[in-house]
């Protein structure tokens, strides 16, 4: 499946993130693949809107009083 525009600017947008601002915070996600590849994963497997979706409910998870460990997308 070809990725739509709007797929391609979040993958953009995720890869920019990944190459700037992860590498100065550092290694802070709790699951395993980390937020940003399952993002990645998530909008080139199901698309922009439902892999979006997926990603904002991943991040919404990731904080200490959430979940961790292996966490696949769906």
């Amino acid at each position: 499946m070809k990725p739509t525009p709007l797929a391609r600017l979040m993958i953009l947008f995720i890869r920019i993130y990944q190459r700037t601002f992860a590498s100065f915070l550092g290694g802070r996600c709790r699951f395993e693949p980390t937020c940003s590849v399952y993002g990645l994963e998530a909008i080139e497997r199901h698309g922009a809107i439902r892999g979006g979706w997926l990603t904002v409910k991943r991040i919404s998870r990731c904080h200490p009083w959430g979940g961790c460990g292996h966490d696949p997308v769906p």
